[in-house]
C-alpha cells in the first residue's frame, strides 16, 4: 500500500473549451498540511472538488484515501472532511442543531454526536452558544463552526477551500493554531488559500496557474530556488511611474508593488542602490529608503506567474 494519502496522476478537467485543471500530477503525505496556492480562477477549488468526488475528471485518475475519486466517490467521502470558502452552515439551525445535524450525515449514532459535540463546543470556544442560531455569529466563529461539523466524525483527510476568506487576522491566526493541532494528530490538511503569509504555516506547497502546476516545494525551499538574487525594497512616491522606469533598466530583473513598497530583483545590491538613489534625483522623485530583503512566498509567487506569462506570450 502506498504511503501517500493523495496521489493525482495527469488530473485535467475540461468545461466547454476551458481547462480548469491541466494535467496536473503530485501527491499528499500522512499528517502533511499541503498548501494549494493560487490566484482566483487557477483551477484550485476545481481541482478539490475533483478530489471530495464531488466532480469528475475529463481524464487522469485520483486517490484518495485508497480509494477512486471518480469510481468510488461514496467510499472517499467516509474518509473526508470537506469546509468550503462559504461555510457550508445552516443559518437558520442553531449552533447545537447544525452540529447533530452533520453528525447524522457521516452516520455516527446519537451517542457518537453527543460524544462529538461536547469536542466541537469546547474547541471551537462556542460554550454557552449552543442554542444561539448560527446565523447571529460572528464570521470568525462561524468558521470554527464549520471546521468542527468538517472532522465531527473524525476523517484521515481534511480539505479545506479559502478556509479563512474574510476574516479578520486574529481569528485568521487561532483557526491555523486548530489546523496544526489536527496535524499534530496525524489528520492530512490539504488547503488552498490566497492568503500567502498563511502559505508559511504549510509543510509543502504546489503552486497553480492556468490550471497547470508551476512550482511545488517547502516554503523554504521555494523562496531558495526560485528567487537567488538580491530584493530591494523600494519605498518612495510617485510608485507607479518609478516601477515603470526602473522595469526597463538593464540591472533590474523584475519589479512589483508590494503595498506602499516596490520590490526589486536585481542582479547586484550595491551598484542597484547607487542606480535607484541617482534615477530618482534625476526624475525628481522621492527616495525616502531603500533596503535588501529576504524573500517572501509572495514574491516568488509573482516572479514565477509573471516568468510563466511572459513564457506563454512567446
Amino acid at each position: 500500500m502506498s504511503e501517500e494519502v493523495i496521489i493525482v496522476n495527469n488530473l485535467s478537467k475540461k468545461f466547454g473549451n476551458f481547462t480548469a485543471v491541466d494535467n496536473i500530477s503530485f501527491s499528499v503525505k500522512p499528517g502533511e498540511i499541503f498548501g494549494f496556492l493560487g490566484a482566483n480562477g487557477a483551477g484550485k477549488s476545481t481541482t478539490i472538488r475533483i478530489l471530495c468526488g464531488i466532480l469528475s475528471p475529463s481524464s487522469g485518475k485520483a486517490m484518495v484515501a485508497g480509494y477512486d475519486a471518480n469510481r468510488e466517490a461514496e467510499l472517499v467521502k467516509t474518509q473526508i472532511g470537506y469546509m468550503s470558502q462559504k461555510f457550508s452552515l445552516y443559518e437558520d439551525l442553531s449552533v447545537e442543531e447544525n452540529i447533530i445535524f452533520y453528525g447524522g450525515i457521516y452516520g455516527l449514532s446519537f451517542a457518537q454526536i453527543e460524544e462529538r459535540e461536547k469536542w466541537i463546543i469546547e474547541m471551537t470556544g462556542l460554550a454557552g452558544s449552543e442554542k444561539r442560531l448560527t446565523r447571529e455569529l460572528s464570521v470568525g466563529l462561524k468558521q470554527r463552526l464549520a471546521l468542527g461539523c468538517a472532522v465531527i466524525h473524525q476523517p484521515k483527510i481534511v480539505f479545506l477551500d479559502e478556509p479563512t476568506s474574510g476574516v479578520d487576522p486574529v481569528f485568521r491566526k487561532n483557526f491555523w493554531e486548530l489546523i496544526n493541532q489536527f496535524s499534530e494528530q496525524g489528520t492530512t490538511i490539504f488547503v488552498t488559500t490566497h492568503y500567502l503569509d498563511e502559505a508559511e504555516y504549510c509543510n509543502r506547497l504546489m503552486l497553480i496557474h492556468s490550471g497547470r502546476i508551476i512550482a511545488g516545494g517547502s516554503p523554504g525551499e521555494l523562496k531558495a530556488r526560485y528567487i537567488t538574487n538580491p530584493i530591494l525594497k523600494v519605498e518612495c512616491d510617485k510608485t507607479l511611474e518609478a516601477l515603470e522606469i526602473l522595469q526597463k533598466e538593464e540591472w533590474v530583473l523584475e519589479g512589483s508593488i508590494f503595498g506602499a513598497y516596490l520590490h526589486i530583483i536585481v542582479r547586484e545590491e550595491l551598484e542597484a542602490k547607487n542606480k535607484i538613489k541617482e534615477i530618482f534625483s534625476e526624475r525628481s522623485i522621492s527616495l525616502k529608503r531603500v533596503d535588501r530583503i529576504m524573500p517572501s512566498l509572495e514574491d516568488v509567487f509573482i516572479s514565477l506567474i509573471e516568468k510563466e506569462e511572459q513564457s506563454n506570450r512567446l
